[in-house]
């Protein structure tokens, strides 16, 4: 096949070519500058991060003819053997393929054997994770104590299923998902090396739909060189990603910043003649409600973005209160999630859009830029819908007649009026309570009428008897509070206020729980 794939051809073979992972490199350059190599490395990540490319790199640094080093000649014998892989001393096994336990003992015959042409015999194990408990166990020995011209290289998506005694052995490298503007710079000078028309906005689509992974991306890239005819456009990888719609979403959203509705559903109609992802739409409404909130913190931050994007955020982000859109980012946020339980995909797209139509912070009604200026009848439904001070409109208990209540209202504002009148220029009114305002006065308090009661309970012809007058009192006490107080309470107390309280006759009872003394 004299085609080769982008992700094969453009693969790097020197650190130098490495796309992020500084933290990578920078380890494993000063570790074979300084001569502090380790026997087993560890490379973890997702799929396509450049976990085997990375093995291989650290293999032709160490087998290179110049000398173990962080930059590789890359046209020795041995450079070239690992480029073609057809490298003797660098063994590669794909462990999901080789599980058993026999295979791994076959692999490890021959490890106690010298290199044949190289300085090192390099074990590379691709996707470990898969490897059996017992292969793991059968490794362990020979992972601890290698013989000094043997090396492991080891590389898995899955770390969490690996042995803990084989990470205990390795120095653990994790290798992170690229950002999209990354891969987008990545796959430009791809197409610059490879002399390919292209559209900025369609890279950025591809990054994105790459998420994270730079071989992904370059599969995708080389679909999409297939799908426009020699060349990449921005409309034909929305189609070929099936994304058709994406490109109005920013459309969209000005006319929910505006509050049109009606606009919004001949839009959301137009979309549905293209039969887009709604999955997809409201992803990318997330995303655009995303780099319009850092557009209102920091307009130099949406710099990486292509310049049409860009120009539209900027737009949105004039147009659009912060409070509004972080409301409009959890609507988006919800509706992605509720969005399998909708009758149909187009219903919950349309009703995430109408509950931020719906729904906004009172502070964003209108555009930040153009504030809607006051008008006497707004002026006048403020005063309508203006809370009453309670506390300065206190006018005490309204008689039942309204003569009456008029009255009162009437003679409380003449005295307000002269009260002001009176006062000194120089003077100033206490704000936290008007001299105007009286206190409150206290409401009578309800006196229990006791005596007709206690007429009828006690019996008049026992007045000698006090034994029986105490049974009667103890009687009441136990069944009706008569007194206005708790049973239990003590009336008779050295208050002045219990002799204004009670009557005459009852000041000489002492009520005591269910018993009644009479001094």
């Amino acid at each position: 096949m004299s085609q080769q794939v982008l992700a094969r051809k453009w693969r790097p073979t020197r650190f130098s070519d490495l796309i992020g992972q500084d933290h990578v490199r920078k380890a494993l350059s000063h570790a074979l500058d300084t001569d502090r190599l380790h026997h087993a490395y560890l490379f973890t990540g997702t799929r396509g991060v450049g976990k085997t490319t990375v093995a291989r790199i650290l293999a032709r640094c160490l087998n290179c003819e110049t000398g173990v080093t962080a930059t590789p000649c890359g046209t020795c014998h041995a450079c070239a053997a690992i480029d073609a892989g057809r490298f003797v001393d660098l063994i590669e096994v794909d462990a999901a393929s080789r599980t058993k336990v026999d295979d791994t003992r076959e692999l490890l015959e021959n490890v106690s054997y010298a290199p044949n042409q190289g300085r090192y015999k390099v074990y590379l194990i691709d996707e470990v994770h898969m490897l059996s408990p017992h292969s793991f166990n059968a490794l362990l020995k020979t992972l601890e104590e290698p013989p000094a011209h043997v090396i492991f290289l080891l590389a898995t998506t899955d770390p969490q299923k690996v042995l803990p005694t084989v990470l205990s052995r390795c120095l653990q490298f994790h290798l992170r998902d690229l950002a999209p503007d990354l891969v987008a710079s990545h796959l430009a000078t791809v197409l610059h090396g490879e002399q390919i028309a292209y559209d900025e906005d369609a890279l950025w689509h591809l990054a994105k739909a790459g998420r994270g992974s730079v071989r992904d991306a370059l599969t995708l890239l080389d679909q999409a060189i297939a799908f426009g005819e020699g060349e990449v456009r921005s409309n034909d990888v929305i189609v070929m990603l099936g994304q058709q719609g994406q490109s109005d979403i920013p459309a969209l959203l000005g006319h929910i910043a505006r509050g049109d509705a009606p606009a919004t559903l001949r839009h959301v109609d137009a979309l549905a003649q293209m039969s887009p992802d709604w999955l997809s739409c409201l992803s990318a409404v997330q995303s655009c409600l995303h780099h319009v909130a850092i557009a209102h913190v920091d307009p130099a931050a949406i710099a990486h973005l292509p310049p049409t994007s860009r120009d539209h955020i900027t737009a949105l982000a004039d147009a659009m209160h912060p409070e509004f859109v972080q409301l409009a980012y959890q609507f988006a946020l919800q509706g992605y999630r509720d969005l399998p339980l909708t009758p149909d995909p187009r219903t919950g797209f349309e009703m995430v859009l109408l509950r931020m139509l719906a729904f906004r912070p009172a502070r964003a009604r209108e555009f930040p830029s153009a504030a809607k200026p006051s008008t006497p009848e707004d002026s006048s439904n403020e005063e309508h819908h203006r809370p009453i001070d309670t506390q300065q409109s206190s006018i005490g208990p309204l008689d039942t007649g309204s003569s009456g209540a008029d009255s009162s209202i009437e003679s409380r504002t003449k005295a307000q009026s002269s009260l002001a009148q009176q006062r000194p220029l120089g003077e100033h009114p206490n704000t936290e309570d008007p001299p105007w305002v009286s206190d409150p006065e206290p409401e009578p308090q309800y006196i229990p009428e006791t005596e007709p009661l206690l007429d009828q309970l006690i019996d008049p012809n026992n007045d000698g008897d006090s034994t029986a007058k105490a049974s009667q009192l103890a009687d009441v006490a136990a069944t009706q509070d008569v007194f206005g107080v708790e049973v239990g309470d003590d009336v008779d107390r050295d208050d002045s206020s219990n002799d204004q309280q009670f009557p005459q006759r009852l000041r000489s009872h002492r009520v005591i729980g269910p018993r009644c003394l009479i001094n």
